[in-house]
């Protein structure tokens, strides 16, 4: 069967598919990701990448087909800058290269040195932030954003503006703002900013409706924090609304509970609305389990998508739906096949919800055979000992047990 819900690589839903849902689902047909890991990533508390490990992380994302990467910010420390300026003008990454830059004029200008396609020019948009924060009257936030773009523009720049806080303004002083600099300044496409990861979903579209009216033309594109875990949900509310960019980062990295993650993204994407981003999906994984060596960072095993242990099975209920249908159907246990995102395939552990079909497998591959009634006595005591031991067994474990049947 070969269906947009379902394939030899995923299983979802038909419902996702019905008319009554499509019909209000407006996707661009060239959606990019515009990933921030480098930057905004990096910018989470205690987190730091050397030189190498960025460059390494911009070439496992060019390799998957991250459309842009957001390099840095020059004037963070030479450092970055020198792999801002490395990254852009290395001819076989097929990843564009932006900088970012604050509403500043020689802010603009380093990051044009560099050599970049493109920069991300930040403004404050919240009043009380503008004037409390930043200690700044409303002119000359409006001034600094004319005078930034405008540089950006003269430097042969793509911009895009960057409204700090933009959810949590006022929407006729955000709008306004907007307007503006797209009158008097340059943009060539605006980020709705969701700084402090404030916005419902439900809200998205009308957002995006909203920029769109008062910025016809422009691209959208979209700058979702997960601090309500909504990050990956919103985004893709907006995409489905019509935007055409997806800032996110790997594993959701980012200032204090991180930003959009793009693995949540893209594969829901991919797998649950038939949004194809044209990235090697195949490459999830490993760039995760890379940025995690790299940072230190730990996360759950069973963390959707990226998770270690994500395709374990220890359930005895589900093990007897693997043995009966992996070799047939392997979806009937998964949503998506391991190999999609690049994981190792399923496993079946032993532990206290164990049952027969669980021990069956361990004692296949272990090439011994009991009868029902040991079968019976061996998943007791598993049990036993996953209690003793608080968790799994292993293979000591498991040899052990059996060791009295050999």
């Amino acid at each position: 069967m070969t269906e947009k819900w379902r394939n030899d690589k995923w299983f979802t839903s038909s419902w996702n598919f019905a008319e009554e849902v499509t019909k209000n689902l407006h996707f661009q047909k060239n959606i990019k990701i515009h990933d921030v890991s480098l930057r905004d990533g990096e910018q989470q508390a205690g987190l730091i990448f050397d030189y190498k490990q960025k460059m390494a992380l911009a070439e496992k994302m060019s390799e998957m087909g991250i459309h842009r990467i957001e390099a840095g910010m020059p004037a963070v420390s030479q450092q970055d800058r020198q792999v801002i300026v490395d990254l852009a003008k290395r001819s076989d990454l097929q990843s564009e290269i932006f900088a970012f830059a604050r509403c500043m004029v020689d802010d603009v200008k380093r990051a044009a040195d560099c050599g970049v396609k493109g920069v991300i020019i930040e403004i404050p948009c919240n009043e009380e932030m503008i004037t409390k924060a930043y200690g700044w009257t409303m002119e000359k936030a409006l001034e600094l954003s004319i005078q930034a773009s405008i540089a950006a523009k003269e430097a042969g720049l793509y911009t895009v503006f960057f409204p700090i806080d933009m959810t949590r303004a006022s929407m006729s002083w955000s709008l306004d703002l907007l307007s503006h600099v797209a009158a008097n300044g340059h943009m060539d496409a605006l980020a709705i900013v969701d700084t402090m990861g404030v916005l419902m979903p439900h809200t998205v579209p009308f957002l995006v409706d909203t920029v769109r009216s008062k910025l016809p033309g422009k691209p959208i594109e979209l700058h979702f924090h997960d601090d309500y875990g909504l990050g990956a949900a919103n985004t893709i509310m907006g995409l489905a609304a019509g935007a055409d960019v997806a800032h996110t980062t790997i594993g959701a990295i980012g200032e204090r509970a991180g930003n959009a993650p793009y693995e949540d993204v893209a594969l829901a994407l991919l797998t649950m609305y038939g949004v194809d981003l044209g990235l090697d999906y195949s490459q999830i994984y490993p760039l995760n389990k890379m940025m995690r060596e790299f940072s230190g960072l730990p996360i759950r095993g069973n963390r959707g998508i990226t998770g270690d242990t994500v395709f374990n099975i220890e359930s005895g209920i589900v093990a007897d739906w693997y043995k009966h249908s992996h070799e047939t159907d392997p979806l009937i246990t998964n949503s998506y096949l391991p190999a999609l995102t690049g994981h190792p395939d399923t496993q079946i552990v032993l532990g206290k919800h164990s049952g027969i079909s669980s021990v069956d497998v361990w004692l296949e591959e272990a090439a011994i055979q009991l009868d029902k009634e040991q079968k019976r006595t061996l998943v007791t005591d598993v049990k036993a000992r996953a209690y003793e031991k608080h968790g799994l067994l292993n293979q000591a474990d498991f040899d052990q047990l059996v060791a009295k049947y050999r």
